[in-house]
C-alpha cells in the first residue's frame, strides 16, 4: 500500500514539473489611453525573446510559468508582468501603458519683459519721471533768466546708473549658455564603447539596447545626465548589469 502511495506521489510531482516547463504561447493587446499601442517591445526577459505589437496593439509570445514579461515603448513607463498559472490559463491579456513623467527643465528666456503692476519699482519710477516732466513743463518761466536748471530735465546721475545696469545686465545675459539636455542612452553610448559592454559587462550585442533601456528606467540615470561623469556612469552601468543578469 505504501509503495503504491509513494509511486502515485512521484508521478504527480513529475506531472506538475512537466506542466510548469511546457512553453505556451500567450497573446494580448497593449493600450495607451484607450488607444492601441503599436511597435511596443514585449520582452520575455527569462527566455530572452522579443515580440512587437502590431497596428492593433496585439502580440503573441512564448512563455512559461514564472517568466517575466517587460513592455517597453518610447516615451512610456516600462511595465513588468510575471506569468502565473492564472495568467497562462487566461490566454489573452490586456496591458495599459502610462506616459513617462519628465521634470520640466529650466528655460532661459531673454529680452522678455515681465508684467507687474504697482510693485514694479521701475514702472513706478518711470511714472514719476513722466509726472516730473509734465509738472516742470507747466511752470511759468522767464526765458530771459537762467535759473541753473535744465528745462524738462531729470536726475542725470540716476539715468547714468540705469544705463550702466542695462549694459551690465546684457553682458551677464551673453555669458549664459543654454546646455542642451541629452538622454541617458545617448550619453552612455558616448561614454562607453562597444568593448566595455561586451567584454567588461559580458553582454551580447543584441542585449545592449535592452540593457540601456533597463538602466534608463532607474531615476538615478537622470542625475548622471546632468553631471556627465564617465566614471560614475561606468559604475552605475556595472551595478545595473548585476540586476539585469538576475532578470
Amino acid at each position: 500500500m505504501k509503495t503504491k502511495l509513494l509511486a502515485s506521489i512521484f508521478i504527480f510531482i513529475i506531472y506538475q514539473s512537466g506542466q510548469a516547463q511546457v512553453n505556451k504561447s500567450i497573446q494580448g493587446q497593449v493600450y495607451f489611453d484607450k488607444t492601441a499601442a503599436t511597435k511596443v517591445e514585449v520582452i520575455n526577459t527569462t527566455e530572452k525573446t522579443i515580440a512587437l505589437t502590431d497596428a492593433e496593439g496585439k502580440f503573441v509570445i512564448g512563455v512559461n510559468v514564472n517568466d517575466q514579461l517587460v513592455f517597453v515603448a518610447k516615451n512610456h513607463e516600462i511595465k513588468e508582468m510575471k506569468i502565473s498559472i492564472a495568467v497562462l490559463n487566461q490566454g489573452n491579456i490586456k496591458i495599459s501603458l502610462s506616459t513617462k513623467i519628465e521634470e520640466l527643465k529650466e528655460v532661459i528666456v531673454q529680452n522678455m519683459p515681465s508684467i507687474k503692476l504697482s510693485k514694479d519699482a521701475k514702472w513706478e519710477q518711470a511714472k514719476l519721471d513722466q509726472y516730473t516732466l509734465e509738472k516742470n513743463a507747466k511752470k511759468l518761466k522767464n526765458p530771459g533768466v537762467y535759473t541753473g536748471s535744465i528745462e524738462n530735465g531729470m536726475d542725470l546721475m540716476r539715468i547714468g546708473g540705469m544705463i550702466f545696469k542695462l549694459f551690465r545686465k546684457e553682458k551677464e545675459e551673453v555669458k549664459k549658455v543654454a546646455i542642451a539636455d541629452i538622454d541617458f542612452i545617448t550619453l552612455a553610448k558616448a561614454s562607453c564603447d562597444q568593448k566595455f559592454y561586451v567584454d567588461t559587462l559580458k553582454l551580447k550585442s543584441e542585449e545592449i539596447a535592452l540593457f540601456l533601456q533597463f538602466c534608463e528606467a532607474d531615476p538615478k540615470s537622470e542625475a548622471l545626465t546632468k553631471n556627465n561623469n564617465v566614471l560614475a556612469i561606468m559604475d552605475f552601468l556595472s551595478t545595473k548589469n548585476i540586476e539585469f543578469k538576475k532578470l
